[in-house]
């Protein structure tokens, strides 16, 4: 765990400030993050790749919350986007919209247009239909867009199958067989610039050498279009360098990565590209909530909280494992308990059979590790309130996102009148 993340006298804190004190702001549940926790993981990312020509690109899915794409705009970040409200949001945050990579399946000629108009730095197209959709789009602004095609190297990154991005099987990116003669109608399009390649295998991968495959796949692919007169400036070999959600769990870091892939690149004439994700913002962030009820089954104790799978669904969607920490504390386990939230349905849980600190109501937990794919996936279920985020910089904290309001989830809802 990051040294930002301490126990003083008895209380959680999250750098200077006792998480206490921003629950009892905020209320429960509410997101918060470190700053000082993205900006070293991004920073060891910088480091470790500052002997190869890197863009560090990050992948806006994650969390895409204005303040923390200010923060990695301000640390140099590029950002890989997948959506035109993306797009909107890094050009709001103050992002560099020629760092702008846009990946996606399904991108639409509004968002295409939208895209080239911002002068993004590529596209990475996934299909032959889309690669035609934007040689459209670009000739009739009188211009060329700029692409890569994302290749799918059919690589087993051993990961969660719903994250897995790199089999045959997968909806993502062209099968490498036949990635040559896409380039090449690529290359006779007056709307295309050919410019990069891509692959991207998956997310939350623990080892290195699926990626050591996948990457020796596209160096390969791209020396031989370098050798057919296709233009390959960039390889963009994605992101998906894992995270510790568990105390024990020990990913690689990106030193030990980029060293497997100096190997590679060295002497190359590529300009690598890296969209991570995750790992910038994963152990960045925590959803803290408050104990609401204790109850005792015939068969299992529970712990009843009021943040719920609308807030971080990741457990019931995974089975996802999230540490949770007593924000009084710490304190021995001596209980094994289901920790559940309050919405109707029995996925609706952040824990199951969790050997846990004995606690009551009212007592604050902290949810770990959810800084990805936590407010980002949130939702309205039940009618809930989406909660409010927080952004810690050493002892001060500032509300980035308000707690949703009924009036903002009904707002844009109406009962129609019909006649006869």
């Amino acid at each position: 765990m990051h040294n930002s993340y301490q126990y003083r006298d008895g209380e959680f804190y999250v750098e200077d400030v006792p998480v206490r004190k921003i629950a009892e702001s905020a209320g429960t549940p509410c997101y918060i993050y470190s700053y000082a926790v993205l900006r070293d993981a991004f920073l060891s990312y910088r480091d470790a790749f500052s002997g190869i020509d890197t863009l560090l690109c990050y992948s806006v899915k994650a969390n895409s919350n204005l303040a923390i794409l200010n923060a990695f705009a301000g640390l140099g970040a590029g950002f890989d986007i997948v959506s035109m409200g993306e797009l909107i949001r890094v050009k709001r945050a103050g992002g560099d919209l020629s760092k702008v990579l846009f990946s996606g399946v399904g991108k639409t000629e509004e968002e295409m247009r939208a895209a080239i108009e911002a002068g993004i730095l590529f596209f990475n197209v996934e299909s032959v239909e889309e690669l035609r959709l934007l040689n459209k789009v670009g000739l009739e602004l009188g211009t060329k867009a700029p692409v890569a095609l994302r290749v799918n190297p059919d690589i087993d990154p051993k990961t969660h199958p719903y994250i897995s991005t790199g089999f045959k099987k997968s909806k993502f990116g062209i099968e490498i067989g036949r990635a040559v003669e896409v380039y090449e109608e690529a290359g006779s399009m007056e709307g295309i610039r050919v410019t990069a390649i891509d692959a991207h295998i998956g997310s939350q991968i623990f080892e290195l050498t699926p990626f050591v495959d996948s990457l020796t796949k596209l160096v390969n692919l791209a020396d031989d279009l370098i050798d057919k007169g296709v233009n390959i400036e960039y390889i963009d070999i994605g992101g998906g360098l894992g995270i510790s959600y568990k105390m024990d769990e020990i990913p690689p870091n990106p030193k030990e990565y980029a060293d497997v892939i100096a190997g590679l690149v060295g002497g190359k004439p590529y300009k690598l590209v890296l969209e991570p994700g995750r790992s910038l913002v994963g152990n960045a962030g925590m959803l803290v909530t408050k104990v609401l009820f204790l109850k005792e089954g015939t068969a299992k104790k529970f712990v009843i909280v009021d943040a719920a799978m609308n807030d971080l669904i990741r457990p019931a969607f995974y089975e996802s494992y999230h540490e949770i920490l007593t924000v009084s504390g710490p304190a021995k386990a001596v209980e094994k308990v289901d920790v559940v939230g309050p919405i109707c349905e029995s996925g609706d849980f952040l824990a199951k059979d969790r050997k846990f600190p004995r606690v009551k109501s009212g007592d604050l937990l902290a949810v770990m590790s959810a800084g990805a794919y936590g407010f980002a996936m949130s939702s309205n279920y039940n009618t809930r309130p989406r909660a409010p985020e927080v952004l810690v910089k050493g002892g001060e904290f500032r509300v980035v996102r308000k707690r949703e309001t009924y009036d903002d989830m009904l707002s844009g809802e109406s009962i129609p009148e019909f006649g006869g």
